[in-house]
């Protein structure tokens, strides 16, 4: 029998309390007692009568027996009654201590469970390595990572660390939970016998601490030197199977399936749907499908997980196939999965596909009324297509109830539509009730007043940034940047650039504002100290500070940036090529230029249009004409620009019938000219002498006239001495731009150089009854 067993291996403490008369006095007792301390489970009637017993025979104080009663009472879920045995028991030593550590641990108060070791302490009762790993999680799991520390010092100079690693991987586990891996990972370090608890604690500490990378790396350490009692359990598998999602790291996660398979983990169908989640998060649809059919109990986790994926790759025939099997299956689809679906049309911008979902989920009553999240997906949905009246309507149905996630996906929709006015106003009326913005709001925010040039606005925007404490956020924070840098502030870009956590994306804003503000020479400081901090630069950093390096027509700058890529073996891609061939264009090295753009497989109209400005700005114009015949003959249709740089090319190099051929050759690609390429037809027909045809092409101009315009023609008039029309063009000119001191000027100067003193003073006096004042002019020597 169990009591005889435990007489001969029992501590003394057991029999101080037990007398020994009554065990052979009583059979009755003798077996009743046995049946107690044997037991596992019981019902609450049967402690109850065992309990009175056990006070009745005067064996209430024995601490084993205590102990047990401890336990019993925790597991029908009644820590008082624990508390209560172990109060009446005096003295109390560390088993009893960690019988009522364990209760509360258990029934998750763990805040009562680091309030009874305190007192443990304080009656001067040492822990044991048992105490320790129960009071080290409770202290992880309420935050106290003060009170840890001091648990763990007091564990090293106890000498608690050797025998057990629970004890190492409990401190594992509380730094990890309070965010410390630093020190989570140092205690790993020091246990010197190591199991899978302990290298399972550092690896799911690290992908809840988001460092998925350092949580593979250990998964390998782990699997290269471990030993039998360090092989992967189903819980080290589900979170390599984590990270491997997280990170995006299919060939990894493919890794890891392939050894669950070898080594029978995959018969766990925890480990079957952690790698299904994997293959969901690495957008993996038939992988993600091949795991869904080998999980036997399919819950709406794992539902949600292969709909997901299908609608996130815009497959939504397959998406809507699976969730019809869903409730054929007796599933019933909850909020999450419907987002998923809706949220999947909208990505695909299946706009009829969306609506009549929409309709389904009426007709079949799902969650509509009810779920937040179906409400919002609808509304983002409807956002993404365009259809802000369904959006609205959707939205005042439940404006009453002030949520903050409906604003602010309003908010959002309106930015991205490209409705900056109704988005400010969504906003305002936020702020005026008193509902939060989060991070996408306020970004959204941010742009519209850029794009607005409501500076003011943009600059409160920011104050409430700063009062929420969000404008640290990496992406309000590039919006801040950026709308700084549109409006030429960029002291303060400055500012948040040096406060903030940067990512590519703020190097990228502050990049592009310095060139937007033709500060070339710090755009291109920024990217060599981006370098030297050893942040990776993309596409989009080389391309702004190729910008930079061309419009200062810094060769030399250019050529080392263009050596970087060569030297880092950056892949070239289309913007990235015609960046280069735009910076050696404009530094003048056109047949290096020439070669890279020979060089591209594949051009669109920026690529042609690099060219033939570049060749236009360099008076080459029979070349800009040469690409343009072969821009021609490819698969890319001209744009306005690329005849405003073929215009201006023929206007360098006096191509007069040349230029009136492509000023007609507009109309055959339906392009209107505008402006600029009328007055590049001036300027053209201006130099070539013909100013009788300049003037009647500026009469019979479809749009508003500049001073570009009227001073090419002007000039000209000057130029060849064609004074009577100087002053016609002259007078039109004035009545256009009253106050333009320089139509004054220029007659003024062209009077003066042909000896008409008279008319010259005539102007001057005009220009002072006017009031118009002669701007003061410079020099830069």
């Amino acid at each position: 029998m169990l009591l005889t067993l435990l007489t001969a291996h029992l501590p003394k403490r057991f029999f101080s309390s037990f007398p020994l008369s009554a065990l052979s006095n009583s059979d009755y007792i003798h077996s009743r007692l046995d049946s107690i301390l044997s037991s596992h489970t019981t019902s609450p009637s049967s402690l109850l009568q065992s309990h009175s017993l056990i006070i009745t025979t005067g064996h209430s104080e024995n601490v084993f027996i205590a102990a047990k009663l401890v336990s019993l009472y925790a597991s029908l879920n009644r820590p008082t009654c624990s508390t209560r045995v172990f109060d009446q028991v005096e003295p109390k030593d560390v088993f009893l201590w960690n019988s009522i550590i364990k209760t509360h641990f258990s029934n998750g108060v763990y805040s009562r469970a680091v309030e009874l070791y305190s007192r443990m302490r304080a009656a001067n009762e040492l822990p044991d390595q048992f105490t320790i790993p129960m009071v080290v999680a409770a202290c992880a799991d309420i935050g106290s990572l003060n009170y840890g520390t001091c648990v763990h010092a007091l564990t090293c100079k106890c000498g608690l660390f050797a025998g057990s690693s629970a004890v190492g991987s409990s401190f594992v586990y509380m730094y990890s939970k309070c965010r410390d891996m630093m020190d989570a990972s140092l205690v790993f370090d020091e246990i010197r016998v190591r199991d899978v608890v302990a290298w399972t604690a550092l690896l799911i500490g690290y992908v809840q601490n988001g460092e998925n990378e350092k949580a593979l790396g250990s998964l390998r350490e782990m699997l290269r030197l471990g030993g039998l009692n360090e092989r992967p359990n189903f819980r080290t598998m589900e979170g390599g199977f984590q990270a491997s999602g997280n990170l995006g790291a299919l060939s990894e996660g493919r890794c890891l399936h392939g050894l669950a398979v070898k080594s029978g983990l995959l018969c766990s169908e925890v480990v079957k749907c952690s790698a299904l989640c994997m293959y969901s998060r690495c957008d993996s649809p038939e992988d993600a499908r091949s795991s869904f059919c080998k999980i036997v109990d399919k819950d709406v986790l794992s539902w949600t997980s292969v709909i997901g994926v299908y609608a996130r790759s815009g497959c939504m025939a397959e998406c809507l196939s699976l969730f019809l099997q869903m409730q054929s299956n007796g599933t019933y689809p909850d909020g999450i999965v419907i987002s998923c679906v809706l949220l999947g049309f909208a990505n695909a911008m299946r706009v009829s596909e969306g609506r009549t979902f929409h309709g389904l989920l009426i007709r079949r009553h799902y969650l509509l009324d009810e779920d937040q999240i179906v409400h919002n997906a609808l509304l983002s949905m409807y956002c993404k297509f365009g259809l802000l009246n369904v959006a609205d309507k959707l939205f005042a149905s439940r404006v009453h109830e002030l949520a903050k996630e409906p604003w602010n996906i309003m908010v959002s929709g309106c930015g991205k539509l490209g409705m900056e006015e109704n988005c400010i106003l969504h906003f305002k009326n936020m702020q005026h009730l008193g509902v939060e913005s989060d991070s996408d709001c306020l970004v959204s925010v941010v742009s519209s007043c850029s794009k607005l040039g409501a500076t003011s606005l943009g600059k409160s925007v920011h104050c409430y940034a700063i009062r929420r404490s969000i404008d640290g956020n990496a992406s309000v924070a590039n919006s801040l940047i950026g709308f700084y840098g549109r409006s030429g502030n960029l002291a303060v870009v400055q500012r948040i650039f040096s406060r903030m956590k940067r990512d590519i994306v703020s190097w990228n804003t502050v990049m592009s504002s310095y060139v937007h503000n033709k500060h070339y020479e710090g755009a291109i400081a920024l990217f060599d100290r981006m370098v030297l901090e050893d942040m990776k630069p993309n596409i989009a950093t080389l391309v702004s500070v190729l910008a930079a390096s061309a419009n200062l027509a810094s060769l030399e700058k250019g050529e080392r940036i263009h050596r970087y890529l060569e030297e880092e073996m950056i892949e070239m891609n289309l913007p990235l090529t015609t960046a280069l061939v735009h910076m050696y264009a404009k530094c003048g090295k056109l047949d290096k230029a020439r070669e890279l753009f020979d060089l591209m497989e594949e051009r669109d109209i920026i690529s042609w249009n690099v060219m033939i400005s570049g060749y236009g700005m360099h008076g080459h114009a029979k070349s800009a004409i040469e690409i343009f015949q072969l821009m021609e003959n490819s698969k890319v249709r001209p744009n306005a620009l690329t005849f405003l740089g073929l215009l201006s090319a023929c206007a360098h190099a006096g191509l007069i019938e040349e230029g009136k051929r492509l000023f007609s050759r507009m109309q055959h690609y339906s392009i209107e000219p505008n402006l600029k390429h009328y007055t590049s037809m001036v300027d053209l027909l201006s130099k070539s002498g013909d100013l009788q045809e300049a003037e009647e092409l500026v009469l019979s101009m479809p749009v508003p006239l500049d001073g570009g315009v009227w001073g090419a023609l002007l000039s000209a008039c000057a130029i060849h001495k064609k004074l009577e029309l100087g002053m016609r063009v002259a007078s039109l000119a004035i009545q256009s731009e009253p106050d333009n001191d320089g139509y004054y000027v220029l007659l003024s100067n062209m009077c003066s150089s042909m000896g008409r003193w008279e008319e010259a003073e005539m102007v001057r006096e005009m220009m002072k009854g006017g009031g118009v004042q002669k701007r003061a002019a410079w020099s830069a020597t």
